[in-house]
């Protein structure tokens, strides 16, 4: 080996010598041998191949020169260099993948050979990865991220999906290994959009032929990849992430149509049941459209009808019945809606009176009580699957009537249940009603009500139990011990004649306390109990091993203990337990009817929140259409003083106004007016002014008057008089003139400026556009409904204002009573936390009570020993207890007597 192992290191560059020294190689390390021979020497051939494969991977530097000579492309190199490295990993795998995962570059170079053209070194470089990532994560992980599962579905569609050959197959395996168990794959696989790329794996068609052995197998392992994607093993996010892509990209669609396909081989069909189980199971929207498909019958069936047909068929394979039950029971799972239509079956409000159709619960009825006992346990665990955590369900089903005969009056299915078990059946079905009796009455005190109800129940169980029988009888005892168990622990105390306590009395005068739990510690110690609490799904070998259900053993575990607790207390620490039940309980509703309130006014809140806000968009979206309106107002006005000037310079018959157009609002009649003012103020100032001349003209021949010498004295003293007084008249009348004139002048002159500017406006503003048939009286129109919208507008906001004023003091006066119902909660929440303080106390002192009373007990015992040492006489407590009881024997003759036989 250390020669060839040489040449390997020194002959790189002859590719022939180093292929032969690869195949020399692998010929030692190797086991394939083509002839059969005797098992010792093949043990011995196994022995001495690992035993060579420690010899060259004791040098770690080997394993790695063997990853260097696999990036040669020679076919003489590579394919011998393949071979020798799957089989190194067959014989030491784990030390070979340690060795590879350290070396650099080491999984990406065999990551190199699905990229190859040679399709044998392809071929076979899947098989090498196979082995190589066997039970190795981090290696899984690494192949995963250097793009394996793109290049495996290119080689898998290249093959032909599943009418492919071998190479499917290799391809799939390796698929199976990267994403079992490892979490970090699965999500890869997921967020890469691959779970798409399985969809045509599925697309079989409904010929009845072409099924042969490789496609069967190639189907079967695609399969168990889907059920890799969504195990109940998984974590839950996990799964549901990938059962919603299944339901979206059609592929669980896919699955229901070879489901419901005729010619489908039965290995196939059963595990395709099983699958579509897992894609449903816990996941609403996938279970919803299970229970909308239909088998392509005439008249059509629901799918769950057919499935359930084949269930109760003694003829069906057993596996496929397995297969059938598991379906049915991830249909239920965590699906109240779908637990309530299987019940819905069997009221009397929903059977069909025709007898057309089977429904789904009348076909697990007569399975129930058919004369085959794995039918018998396989309806009675599909009924417990539809009651389970449903206290609704099992309410419902106590309404359920069956008619056993003609001419008998009906009785409940509860009741069947019961007679059947006293018939003394096989024990398979036994057990299958037990288990279904322990689920129904278990966390429903009505059912319990109903059960006690029937006065042979208590002594069939009692009588059970308390029997010695055999081996075989045990997990009966077991299971009807948790059954009266359940009736005591689950008891409301509404019979009389069976409250707890006299239950648990009768358990310990017929059966003994101590026996009663021992008889229910068989169910958990039976050899098939720890391996049904393994798996949800049932998978037996053979029919006999069908005896727990996955579910039923939950159940158990949680039971097991409470009813031992129960059986042990006194009736006394019932009595508290119940009062302090009772005042949690008041505590509870009260605190819940405060949620509940709260819940409504945050509901309420809420509700006013929105009406608020969409109040203010409301009236956002007013204000923008008030502005709109506005702008669109004063364009309009803006359009109508347009046409007025139009129509007053476009209308002929106002011709002689065409100086006095409106302008800025300024009507022609303005203008008129101010024309004729202009016009008056004019002539008054031509007669002021005629009227000074006059004057003027008057003083002139006063002044010449008075120049001139008069003819006497008296007479132009006299004049003199009257002229000084008419000169002062006139000049205070020239002096009024003048100021008037004044004035007017200066009126005259800011009129004519005025007339001007309006002359300039009129000649330089543009001329619009004739509207034809347009009016004054059209324009007002337009701009009256414009401004009475406006108007109706403003009155709307105004009243949205006002509204939203009132809502925001409601929700004022909301949140006041809210913070009153917080604080009622928080002093109620007090007073529970003092209750419990007390229950506690209590519980402390009778502890201490029970210390005292042992230590002088004690102390007594000690002193009558000293008593006796001593000589004197002490009388014994035997005879005392003797006394005591023939008293009691005698109470007891005579409650016999009272109550008569039980």
């Amino acid at each position: 080996m250390e020669h060839l192992i040489h040449v390997l290191q020194t002959d790189r560059s002859d590719s022939e010598i180093i292929g032969y020294a690869l195949d020399t190689l692998y010929n030692i390390i190797s086991n394939d041998e083509e002839e059969e021979v005797e098992e010792n020497s093949t043990r011995q051939s196994e022995d001495l191949g690992s035993q060579f494969t420690e010899i060259f991977i004791k040098q770690q530097e080997n394993v790695t020169l063997l990853l260097s000579l696999l990036e040669e492309f020679d076919f003489h190199v590579r394919w011998p260099g393949v071979k020798l490295l799957t089989s190194l990993l067959k014989q030491l795998g784990p030390q070979v993948q340690q060795i590879i995962l350290v070396s650099p570059m080491g999984v990406s170079r065999l990551m190199d050979l699905l990229a190859d053209s040679r399709e044998v070194i392809r071929n076979d470089g899947v098989l090498l990865l196979q082995a190589l990532t066997r039970s190795n994560g981090a290696i899984q992980k690494i192949v995963a991220f250097e793009n394996a599962f793109e290049r495996l579905l290119d080689i898998i569609t290249e093959e032909g999906n599943s009418d492919g050959g071998i190479v499917v197959e290799d391809c799939l395996i390796l698929l199976q290994n990267l994403l079992k168990n490892n979490n970090s794959n699965q999500n890869f696989f997921k967020e890469g959009s691959y779970i798409q790329r399985m969809k045509p794996w599925f697309d079989v068609g409904d010929e009845n032929s072409g099924w042969s052995a490789q496609k069967v197998t190639n189907l079967h392992v695609m399969l168990q990849l889907v059920r890799v994607l969504v195990s109940p093993t998984n974590p839950p996010g996990a799964t549901s992430s990938c059962q919603k892509a299944m339901f979206q990209c059609g592929l669980l669609q896919q699955l229901c149509t070879i489901l419901m396909a005729t010619g489908v081989p039965a290995d196939i069909l059963t595990e395709t049941i099983n699958t579509v189980s897992e894609v449903i199971r816990g996941y609403q929207v996938n279970q919803d459209y299970f229970a909308s498909v239909n088998a392509p019958s005439n008249p059509p069936r629901p799918a769950i009808v057919v499935l359930l047909m084949s269930m109760v068929n003694e003829r069906q394979p057993f596996v496929l019945r397995c297969a059938v039950l598991y379906c049915f029971q991830c249909f239920l799972y965590k699906n109240q809606k779908g637990q309530g239509e299987i019940v819905s079956t069997l009221l009397p409000s929903t059977i069909d009176a025709t007898g057309n159709s089977v429904s789904a619960g009348q076909l697990l009825c007569g399975g129930l009580f058919s004369t085959d006992s794995l039918s018998n346990w396989c309806a009675a665990v599909a009924l417990a699957h539809a009651l389970q955590e449903n206290a609704t369900q099992k309410e419902q089903l106590l309404r359920v009537q069956l008619a056993t005969s003609i001419g008998n009056p009906p009785v409940s299915l509860l009741q069947q249940c019961t007679n059947i078990l006293s018939q003394g059946s096989k024990i398979q079905t036994r057990v299958g009603l037990l288990m279904l009796l322990c689920t129904w009455l278990s966390n429903c005190p009505i059912a319990v009500t109903h059960f006690l109800h029937n006065s042979a129940n208590v002594p069939f169980l009692t009588g059970q139990i308390a029997e010695n029988l055999g081996e075989e009888e045990q997990l009966v005892q077991g299971l009807c011990a948790l059954l009266l168990g359940i009736s005591i622990y689950f008891n409301d105390n509404s019979l009389e004649s069976y409250m707890k306590e006299k239950l648990k009395q009768l358990i310990e005068k017929r059966i003994g306390k101590e026996n009663f739990i021992e008889k229910l510690g068989f169910i958990s110690k039976h050899e098939l109990y720890s391996r049904a609490s393994q798996k949800p799904q049932p998978n037996f070998p053979s029919p006999e091993y069908m005896i727990f259900d996955h579910e039923f053993t939950k159940l158990v575990k949680e039971l097991e203990g409470v009813i031992t607790k129960a059986i042990y207390k006194s009736s006394e620490e019932d009595k508290k337990e119940e009062e302090v039940k009772k005042t949690l309980e008041q505590h509870d509703s009260i605190v819940t009817h405060y949620k509940n309130m709260i819940r409504e006014q945050d509901l309420q809140l809420e509700e006013l929140k929105q009406q608020i806000s969409t109040l203010k968009c409301q009236n956002e979206q007013l204000q923008t259409a008030v502005t709109q309106q506005v702008s669109q107002i004063q364009q309009h006005k803006d359009q109508y003083n347009l046409l007025k000037v139009q129509l007053g310079k476009d209308n002929p018959h106002q011709g002689s106004y065409s100086d006095a157009t409106q302008m800025n609002g300024i009507q022609p009649e303005e203008v008129g007016r101010l024309r004729e003012e202009i016009e008056e103020l004019k002539s008054n100032q031509e007669l002021l002014q005629s009227q000074l001349a006059e004057k003027d003209s008057l003083i002139e021949n006063l002044k010449s008057s008075q120049a001139s010498p008069g003819t006497n004295e008296q007479s132009s003293a006299t004049a003199s008089a009257q002229d000084s007084e008419q000169i002062a008249e006139l000049k205070q009348e020239l002096a009024t003139l003048k100021s008037q004139l004044n004035s007017q002048s200066v009126e005259i002159t800011k009129l004519q400026t005025e007339k001007q500017e309006l002359l300039q406006k009129t000649e330089t503003f543009p001329k619009p556009a004739p509207v034809p048939g347009e009016s004054e009286a059209v324009a007002a129109a337009k701009t009256t409904d414009v401004e009475g919208r406006l108007s109706a507008l403003l009155q709307e906001t105004k009243e949205l204002k006002n509204e939203i004023k009132a809502l925001s003091e409601e929700r004022a006066a909301i949140k006041e009573q809210l913070d009153a119902s917080n604080s009622t909660i928080a002093i109620l929440q007090n007073e529970k936390n003092k209750l419990e303080v007390d229950v506690t106390d209590s519980k402390k002192e009778q502890d201490d009570l029970l210390v005292l009373l042992a230590d002088q007990d004690q102390k007594i015992f000690s002193l009558k020993n000293k008593l006796k040492e001593l000589g004197h006489p002490v009388e014994e407590e035997d005879e005392l207890e003797s006394g005591d009881q023939d008293d009691e024997e005698d109470e007891d003759e005579d409650n016999g007597k009272d109550q008569g036989p039980i």
